[in-house]
């Protein structure tokens, strides 16, 4: 029997949590609804979770702290679809920014989460289309870091480990893979998202300035990833590419 994908949902409404986890379950998915950062926690050290879904209003803790916590070093990449009961464009822009791999404004339709949730997890374990027939190499060295695929982290110089979201991953990933090429939004967008460009196209600028943050690049003195203006962003550090010894 196929294993079903374990949903945890994190929202103190249990109106919101019992419709959610009923209409998930009926979908064929595992669901669990908890109320807060404490019964998360709970969830995550007893068995495997596929996929998160965080409201950002939390009374206590609420998602922003929660999501920081989970996107710290050295934790697991967890996919999280954000939730909020406010729609302005900022809150989108943060919950991106923390690491959220997408975004849902309350109220919604719960086919339009599951839609999500599918997405996310899809472009969770795919590998990006222009590298699948590839055979995978263990670890991309270039300047001073290391990409290592196989945990899906970066390591510095000194053996430091950096982790990366799902997000952060692949886009590094494509842009590795394609050195020295411009590629344009709607280019990253495809082959990271498997999707066209939207009205909301800054996904991709907001996690180009993460993946930036994570190598200590600055868009203005870039090592690794430079903007081309008009055009879109290329890698320009030359990579080494091994196998684990």
């Amino acid at each position: 029997m196929e294993k079903q994908d374990h949903i945890l949902i994190v929202d103190d409404d249990p109106e919101i949590r019992d419709l959610l986890t009923g209409y998930l379950a009926r979908q064929g998915l595992k669901a669990t609804g908890v109320a807060d950062g404490r019964e998360m926690r709970r969830v995550l050290a007893r068995e495997p979770v596929d996929l998160l879904v965080l409201d950002l209003m939390l009374s206590g803790e609420d998602g922003i702290s929660l999501c920081r916590e989970l996107r710290a070093p050295g934790q697991p990449t967890l996919p999280i679809v954000m939730l909020s009961a406010r729609s302005e464009e900022a809150d989108r822009i943060l919950g991106l920014e923390l690491g959220a791999d997408d975004y849902l404004s309350k109220p919604f339709a719960a086919r339009e989460l599951l839609a999500r949730i599918q997405s996310v997890l899809r472009r969770t374990r795919m590998l990006p289309p222009a590298v699948a027939a590839e055979t995978p190499r263990a670890r991309l060295r270039f300047g001073a870091w290391t990409l290592d695929t196989l945990a899906r982290h970066l390591v510095d110089h000194a053996g430091t480990v950096v982790s990366l979201s799902a997000a952060e991953y692949r886009l590094l990933r494509v842009l590795l893979q394609h050195p020295h090429h411009i590629l344009s939004r709607e280019q990253l967008l495809q082959l990271t998202q498997g999707r066209d460009a939207d009205v909301f196209d800054r996904s991709i600028d907001l996690l180009i300035s993460r993946v930036r943050q994570r190598l200590g690049d600055g868009p203005r003195d870039a090592r690794y990833i430079k903007t081309v203006r008009n055009e879109g962003y290329v890698f320009c550090m030359a990579i080494e590419a091994e196998d684990r010894t």
